[in-house]
C-alpha cells in the first residue's frame, strides 16, 4: 500500500443502535476533549481522522469504508450490513466484545449464532482485536480469502506527547490492580488480590483497587486483611484522563486476567509509561511480552512483579521496550497503515 494512500485513509466505525456518542475526529483530541477518548473502537476512527457513528444513514454519508460492530442480538448489525452494501460501501465487521468468555456468552443462543455466521460470511472482511478472534472469523469464512481477515490491535496515541501521562520515578509507589470484576472467572481478580497482598507484605508497597461495588466490594476486600493504610480504594467513576493520572502514580499494574481480551489495561499502562504485569490481552502480548501472563504460572508472575517493584532500572527497561514495540505495532500511525492495507485488499 503506497504510504500516501495510508496517510489519507479514513475509516467510519459504526455501532448501530449503540449508546456511545457519535464523534468526528478531524484531529486527534487532547485528553479531556471530545465526547469519548480515542481508545477502544473509537481509536480506529481517531487514528484515521474518521468518524464514529451509531446511525446507519450518517455512516453512509461519510463516503468511506466502514468497520461495522456486532452487538446485542446482531439484528441491527445485520440490517446495517445490508444497507451499507446496498450503497456500495466496503464493510469489515468485528464483535464489539471480543474476550473469549464474551464471545462464548454471545454465541450460545442459536438465533444469534445464525446471524453471526451470516454476517461474518457476507461482509467484505473482518477485523479482530485479538489473535483468538481472528482465528474464529477465519474459520467461519473458511472458503474466503485469508487476506480478508486481519488481527489489528486497538491503537493508542503514544506518539502524541499530550497523551504521555508519565510521572517521575521518585513520585511513583505501589501496585495498581488492573481488574475489578469478582464474578468473571477468567479475570482471576481474587487471585490477583492475594498476590498483591503478598507483595505488599514483602515490600511495604501500597495496593490500589478500583471498587465500584460499594459496600459489598468493601466487605470482600476487608477479608484480605491488608496492613493498615496499605489498601487504597478508588470508588467513584473518573474521567479517563483523571483515571490515567491515578494509574501513573504507581510502579506497576498487576493482573492475572486470562480472558484474552484486546487489552485496555495494558494500553492504559502504555500511556502511563509503567510496566503491566500478568495479563494475557493482545496488547500485553505485543508490548509487554516479557512480563505478561501468557504461559506463566501465578508464582512466576508474582516473582516478576517483585523484581520490578524492587528495581527501578528494570522498570525503566521494561517501559522503554514496551514503548518501542508499541510505536511499531500499536501507535496510531502503525494501525492506520494496517487498516488501509486491509481495506485496499477488500475494496
Amino acid at each position: 500500500m503506497p504510504p500516501t494512500n495510508a496517510e489519507n485513509f479514513r475509516l467510519t466505525v459504526l455501532n448501530p443502535g449503540g449508546r456511545d456518542p457519535e464523534q468526528q475526529f478531524r484531529s486527534l483530541p487532547a485528553p479531556g476533549e471530545g465526547a469519548h477518548p480515542p481508545v477502544n473502537f473509537h481509536a480506529f476512527a481517531a487514528c484515521t481522522l474518521g468518524a464514529f457513528h451509531r446511525d446507519v444513514r450518517r455512516a453512509i454519508g461519510e463516503s468511506t469504508p466502514v468497520l461495522l460492530l456486532l452487538r446485542s442480538d446482531f439484528r441491527t448489525s445485520e440490517r446495517a450490513l445490508t444497507d451499507l452494501k446496498r450503497e456500495g460501501r466496503t464493510v469489515a465487521v468485528s464483535l464489539k466484545e471480543t474476550g473469549l468468555h464474551q464471545i462464548a456468552q454471545q454465541l450460545c443462543d442459536p438465533a444469534k449464532l445464525s446471524r453471526f455466521m451470516k454476517i461474518v460470511t457476507n461482509a467484505d472482511g473482518c477485523i479482530a482485536t485479538t489473535p483468538d478472534a481472528a482465528e474464529i472469523y477465519q474459520r467461519v469464512r473458511s472458503k474466503g480469502d485469508p487476506a480478508t481477515v486481519a488481527f489489528i490491535p486497538t491503537p493508542y496515541p503514544i506518539e502524541d506527547q499530550r497523551w504521555d501521562f508519565s510521572v517521575p520515578a521518585a513520585e511513583q509507589s505501589g501496585i495498581f490492580i488492573g481488574t475489578r470484576e469478582w464474578d468473571v472467572a477468567s479475570r482471576n481478580h481474587f487471585a490477583a488480590l492475594l498476590v498483591a497482598r503478598e507483595l505488599c507484605e514483602e515490600t511495604g508497597e501500597p495496593v490500589t483497587v478500583v471498587n465500584l461495588d460499594g459496600y459489598k466490594g468493601r466487605r470482600l476486600l476487608s477479608e484480605f486483611n491488608f496492613r493498615k493504610g496499605k489498601l487504597q480504594l478508588i470508588e467513584k467513576w473518573k474521567a479517563y484522563p483523571d483515571y490515567l493520572r491515578d494509574v501513573a502514580r504507581h510502579k506497576i499494574v498487576l493482573q492475572l486476567d486470562r480472558s484474552h481480551v484486546p487489552g485496555q489495561v495494558a494500553g492504559d499502562a502504555l500511556l502511563c509509561r509503567i510496566p503491566c504485569v500478568g495479563g494475557d490481552g493482545a496488547i500485553e502480548r505485543i508490548a509487554f511480552s516479557k512480563t505478561c501472563g501468557e504461559g506463566k504460572t501465578i508464582s512466576e508472575i508474582a516473582s516478576t512483579a517483585l523484581d520490578l517493584l524492587k528495581n527501578a532500572e528494570l522498570r525503566a527497561a521494561v517501559v522503554a521496550e514496551s514503548q518501542e514495540l508499541a510505536r511499531e505495532r500499536l501507535s496510531f500511525k502503525a494501525v492506520r497503515s494496517q487498516l488501509a492495507k486491509l481495506f485496499a485488499t477488500n475494496a
